[in-house]
């Protein structure tokens, strides 16, 4: 990446410092970047309450974006709180020298505290296609209200939870329409035009901020791709409390080599349910995997090729449902649990448990889920940095219950009432991957079922398209047993754009060169004949 600030350079001073006419014509994006540099954004363009917001930078900027040089200024601001002891919003906006009059919004991951890559591809995006920035987008994000702490681990830094402004602005979603209100204000004052169409793209917590527009502020996006969605946040972290209290009692934590041996014994059990052994399993709910066929002699722990009674415990607990015997103010009552084909490779096949059981204080070596929940539980929850993340039971929290129904009034407020985005005409392609280590599938699923039946099929079908992709894990890490790409923007702007909605889409493994139809949920792919690396050779059933 190149940048460099522009200033007009008057050519009478050229000559006179050369003593020969030189060309000084600025870049495409100088124009641009001139107008917004230094520019105050009014408190009164934004919806909801800030103190305004100003731009700290304008940058002319040159970057390779998907194989071919893209110009563009980087617009960098602040949106300042309310609260004075609150983090400004770190926002940033790339504005493309050849602009297409459209913008597209990312979502952040984990706990944010960074702003997302401008020039990167949507989730699951497809390698043999253009990003937005490519495409001619104006692409914008933000940190979401608060900056990550130098010493943690990438989005997992939940020390900004102590502030309440902070905590909506990240879990409530507040910095999204913040963002978006600040975004539009200057690609107005950039090019003295609104795009035509403005889209939403995220995964994970990103997944779950494209949900939280598209339900709060159905007017802001023409369209919306959430991918992997941790929709249910606190639900799902309450799970992840539950497990962490498990995977610390002795003896109970499945160490790599364990896991893999459960990884491989599920694929070897599975995989050819489908029709053809690929190294994927394409029906999920058709694998009825028992982790006791992996029992140790007596049930004690013997080595590496076999389960203990407590790991067989704790891996059993992984893929079942979570309930709490309370109530909580969003209504929310359990989590479903992981499938126990989740995994990133055979190596790590589940993130969520790392290669260290948790512990207090927190390994760093223990899985991304235990660390969430000890961020949760010290700055969220108990807003006491030392508290021992262990001491806090989901299932029975005592003097906790109270912040813990409060807090899912702010991390769960994702009503499935989408009427009002699907009747401005709003399109949401929602995907995930089945072998998903980080948030379940499962899940997924349950917010589908869920907007099916508050709205009907026939709503539903006219504005929502769902797509579990069999093998795909969180976020395409590690090396998947499928790396899921598909163009899932271009066939956004169709529908959209053109009315026409998704039709046969085909997903392309990018790790294998290999195509499967992507099926609308619940079908998955079934192998009739033919080729298994084409899409061609297998059809969608239920």
């Amino acid at each position: 990446m190149r940048t460099s600030r522009w200033t007009a350079v008057p050519a009478a001073l050229v000559l006179l410092a050369t003593g020969f006419p030189v060309a000084t014509a600025a870049p495409p994006s100088a124009p641009v970047c001139a107008a917004v540099a230094g520019t105050d954004i009014p408190a009164s363009v934004m919806s909801l309450p800030t103190s305004g917001g100003r731009v700290t930078s304008a940058t002319v900027t040159t970057s390779v974006v998907s194989g071919k040089t893209i110009e563009y200024c980087r617009v960098d601001a602040d949106i300042f709180p309310v609260d004075p002891a609150t983090p400004a919003i770190k926002m940033r906006v790339a504005l493309p020298a050849g602009w297409n009059h459209k913008a597209i919004m990312f979502g952040g991951g984990g706990y944010n505290g960074t702003i997302p890559d401008l020039t990167a591809n949507v989730p699951f995006g497809p390698a043999d296609q253009p990003a937005p920035l490519a495409r001619g987008y104006a692409t914008f994000a933000s940190d979401s209200g608060h900056q990550q702490g130098p010493a943690a681990l990438p989005s997992l830094d939940g020390s900004f939870g102590v502030n309440d402004e902070a905590l909506r602005n990240f879990a409530a979603g507040d910095a999204l329409k913040k963002t978006h209100d600040a975004s539009r204000y200057l690609i107005r004052q950039a090019y003295r035009a609104k795009p035509a169409e403005v889209y939403f793209a995220g995964g994970s917590t990103g997944g779950r901020e494209a949900l939280v527009v598209a339900q709060r502020w159905p007017e802001a996006f023409d369209g919306v791709i959430s991918a992997y969605p941790a929709w249910n946040n606190l639900a799902e972290v309450l799970y992840l409390g539950h497990l962490t209290q498990i995977l610390s009692r002795p003896g109970a934590f499945p160490g790599p080599d364990k896991q893999t041996l459960l990884y491989t014994s599920v694929i070897g059990a599975c995989d050819g349910l489908d029709g053809v052994a690929d190294g994927v399993v394409s029906n999920p709910g058709g694998c009825h995997f028992d982790p006791r066929t992996l029992r140790c002699p007596d049930g004690a722990d013997t080595g590496p090729g076999c389960l203990s009674d407590p790991q067989i415990a704790a891996v059993t607990a992984m893929s079942t449902r979570f309930e709490w015997p309370y109530r909580i103010a969003s209504g929310e009552t359990g989590y479903p649990g992981f499938p126990f084909l989740s995994g990133a490779d055979m190596r790590t096949p589940f993130l969520g448990f790392g290669t260290t059981a948790p512990a207090n204080p927190m390994p760093l070596t223990s899985g991304y889920g235990m660390q969430y929940w000890d961020q949760w539980v010290k700055y969220f929850l108990t807003r006491d940095p030392g508290h021992d993340p262990l001491a806090v039971d989901p299932g029975d929290p005592g003097p906790w219950l109270d912040r813990i129904s409060r807090l899912s009034t702010i991390q769960d407020r994702n009503d499935v009432d989408l009427r009002p985005f699907a009747a401005r005409g709003g399109k949401l392609i929602l995907l995930h991957g089945a072998a998903d280590e980080l948030v379940s599938d499962r899940s997924t699923s349950d917010y589908y079922r869920r907007v099916r039946a508050e709205l009907g099929p026939r709503t539903t079908d006219g504005f929502l398209r769902y797509y579990v992709v069999p093998g795909a894990n969180h976020a395409n890490a590690g090396t998947p047993a499928f790396a899921a790409g598909w163009d899932s923007l271009s066939a956004l702007e169709r529908w959209v754009e053109k009315g026409q909605s998704p039709v046969d889409p085909v997903v392309t493994d990018t790790r294998h060169q290999r195509t499967r139809p992507l099926c609308e949920y619940p079908e998955w792919p079934r192998y009739r004949a033919g080729d298994p690396d084409r899409a061609s050779s297998f059809v969608c059933t239920r």
